[in-house]
């Protein structure tokens, strides 16, 4: 069998169902042969930020590897800020770079795409992915292949495999089957009994849980867990979206003095929290900072457990999941989770159009038609996300890194079969909007709602006299039909209601709703972040 058959294989058995990727000449080989092979769809778009944030969002619905496959060079090196967000994020990327020929190395000359050295792109993607390989060897190739797969299933971190031109059709050995990292039964017991008996000395015990859970698979697991010991589970900003299709005992999310005050008082009063494969970062803590002591939590997350200062190495969370399920007795009454409560009933007049009125509308076509998936960028529109009735979402709430949303849209609709609808602002839109153009090939029709304020609002909030966050307005709707889907520009209440009923009725090309937005008007939600951030702030210096 060839290398790249067995690689695909192997991509396959780890549940990889696709490959997103733009072809190049180093690359050729390996596109020819994979599609070749029919193994895995080969899913092309037009720049390669957005084939990693594709990859980035399919393998965060699926809770399985994703396929990013690009050129040596000039392609991959596009490709580097949408894996250094997977690696943050903890989202399972497989980067798979053509590189040139064994022979071409020895030719004594530099090589097109080539950076500063030869192994420049090697070195550079050692620093955002948890394994890689460079498969110039028949004779090591399956062991690194299997290698290289595992740390990206184990770890649910991106990876990186090189793959020299030459290289694609050479038979290899078959692949060595896949081995689970070891682990230690008895430690994962032990750790499992000391939090249980950390709970049940609590009065106010809540579990907060974040994407290890949907990383690993666990929302089923998770959300039977919090019925057993019968305490409230809420999520974090980046864990939004989870458990919204799991029987769980969910409060909302806590967003410190950004969200519901409620919430913010369970989490921060909690004597006995629970961090369930929660990332301990800014995005998540930084406006709560100081109303959490992060020493007297429950940390669960990157393989280790840690009980103020007393840490359990090596306890892979799936293993304590189902430790803790054996073990788990109700720690009080049965919670009573009350659906959360979220704006509704957008006034359809003629007054300009803000974001809160977004989600208004938003939420009232959910009420109609069901709550749909969501694929959000960053900035302002994130933040009326959290406004949403909660369902499936994804976004780079931690990483922040703007192009995201429209790709992951699209991706997502492709990989769960369901319409999604995307929210991102202008400056965003500028970036990866374009993508759109490949629906029609694709046979997706994502809405997709465009926070029009002429401007990066999300910066302003910070430095409201500069005039460097003011952007052109680009019109974005009248390029709809040019991409091969249908453009609605609104500007008033009245309109938006309108374009929303309209986009959600018509099927078979992409929707795209433009939402102009006056500069200044920003979501309850980020007013009341920035506050805290600033409030913060000004506690630091003084």
């Amino acid at each position: 069998m060839t290398l790249v058959e067995s690689l695909l294989r192997a991509l396959r058995a780890r549940g990889v169902r696709e490959i997103f990727g733009i072809p190049g000449d180093f690359a050729l080989p390996f596109f020819k042969l994979a599609e070749a092979s029919a193994l895995l769809p080969i899913h092309t778009l037009s720049h390669e930020p957005a084939v990693g944030f594709a990859a980035d969002a399919a393998a965060r619905f699926r809770s399985a590897p994703s396929v990013a496959a690009v050129t040596w060079g000039a392609g991959a090196f596009n490709i580097v800020n949408a894996v250094a967000a997977a690696y943050a994020e903890k989202s399972p990327v497989v980067v798979i770079s053509g590189a040139p020929g064994r022979h071409e190395l020895r030719s004594g000359l530099l090589l097109h795409h080539q950076g500063p050295r030869i192994d420049t792109q090697f070195r550079v993607f050692q620093e955002i992915t948890a394994a890689q390989a460079r498969l110039d060897d028949p004779r090591t190739a399956p062991f690194e292949i299997a290698r290289v797969l595992q740390a990206a299933v184990e770890e649910s971190r991106p990876v990186y495999l090189e793959i020299p031109r030459d290289m694609v059709a050479v038979p290899i050995e078959p692949l060595p089957d896949p081995v689970p990292w070891p682990f230690d039964p008895e430690a994962v017991a032990a750790c499992a009994e000391a939090i249980l008996e950390r709970l049940a000395a609590a009065h106010r015990p809540v579990l907060l849980v974040d994407v290890e859970i949907r990383r690993f698979g666990l929302e089923g697991r998770v959300a039977e867990l919090a019925r057993r010991l019968a305490i409230p589970v809420v999520t974090s900003f980046m864990g939004r979206g989870l458990l919204t299709e799991a029987d769980a005992p969910l409060i909302g999310t806590y967003l410190g003095p950004a969200g519901d005050p409620s919430i913010a008082e369970l989490v921060e009063g909690s004597d006995g929290l629970l961090l369930l494969g929660v990332i301990l970062s800014d995005t998540n803590f930084g406006v709560g900072a100081g109303k959490i002591d992060l020493r007297r939590t429950i940390r669960v997350c990157d393989r280790s457990v840690a009980m103020g200062f007393h840490v359990f190495p090596e306890i892979p969370l799936e293993a304590l999941v189902d430790a803790l399920l054996a073990r788990a007795r109700p720690l009080g009454a049965a919670v009573a989770a009350p659906k959360p409560a979220v704006p509704r009933g957008l006034v359809a007049d003629e007054a300009p159009i803000t974001p809160d009125d977004i989600a208004r509308g938003l939420n009232d076509l959910f009420a109609r038609h069901g709550v749909m998936p969501i694929a959000c960028d960053v900035g302002d529109c994130l933040f009326t996300a959290m406004s949403l009735d909660h369902g499936p979402l994804t976004a780079p709430a931690y990483y922040a890194g703007m192009g995201y949303g429209v790709p992951a849209g699209m991706a997502a609709q492709l990989v769960t079969g369901r319409r999604v609808i995307v929210l991102v602002g202008d400056g965003a839109f500028q970036m990866t909007g374009w993508e759109l153009g490949n629906c029609r090939k694709l046979g997706i029709d994502p809405i997709v709602l465009v926070f029009n304020n002429r401007s990066w609002e999300m910066l302003r909030v910070f430095e409201p006299e500069s005039r460097f966050n003011d952007l052109d307005d680009w019109r974005f709707a009248e390029a709809a039909a040019a991409l091969g889907g249908e453009g609605r520009r609104v500007a008033t209440r009245a309109e938006l209601a309108a374009a929303l009923a309209a986009a959600v009725e018509r099927r078979g090309r992409f929707q795209l709703v433009e939402a102009v937005i006056p500069r200044g008007a920003i979501s309850e939600t980020l007013r009341r972040f920035v506050e805290g951030v600033q409030s913060l702030r000004r506690a630091t210096a003084s």
